[in-house]
């Protein structure tokens, strides 16, 4: 796989999109209005500075991207959240890793101190397994904070490293 990480530019955005809007659309990780528009996404995944978006790119198409940003204003600013989507046929590839991993080395250059998650869902092992290996813990859990379509009720987690 020749991946590609790098800052999202304007011709990433059409590419970008149809991933966003099939993961909010189907509910299971993101807690988004099913029915969010296009106008609102692209708002919440371009961040400006300090926050970036960064995308994976394979033979000039997005697979994926990380969204960095404050995890709070003022006093609590020096904490980076962040928010990955990668398309469904490139699950499995290391790209949801490798997005992770540019994200940390980005948050940790732009001088952020740590890196919060503020709501994985529970019930999403895959994220919850590749963030635990990337050094993340699970620091609480807030149950039934989020209505799975399949699941039902289930907990969303805090997950948290220094960076």
């Amino acid at each position: 796989m020749s991946l590609e990480i790098r800052p999202i530019t304007e011709a990433d955005w059409p590419g970008l999109w149809p991933i966003i809007e099939t993961v909010t659309r189907a509910g299971e990780t993101y807690a988004y209005p099913l029915d969010m528009t296009e106008a609102q996404a692209r708002v919440l995944w371009t961040p400006p500075a300090p926050g970036a978006t960064l995308v994976a790119v394979e033979e000039g198409r997005v697979l994926g991207a990380a969204k960095i940003i404050p995890n709070q204003q003022g006093n609590g600013a020096h904490v980076a959240n962040g928010s990955f989507m990668v398309a469904s046929e490139a699950r499995g590839r290391g790209v949801a890793r490798a997005l992770g991993e540019a994200a940390l080395a980005f948050a940790r250059k732009a001088g952020f101190k740590a890196m919060q998650f503020n709501a994985v869902v529970e019930t999403n092992a895959v994220a919850v397994a590749l963030w635990k290996k990337l050094g993340f813990a699970i620091v609480g859990t807030v149950p039934e904070a989020f209505d799975h379509p399949r699941d039902g009720l289930v907990g969303l987690h805090v997950m948290h490293r220094k960076l």
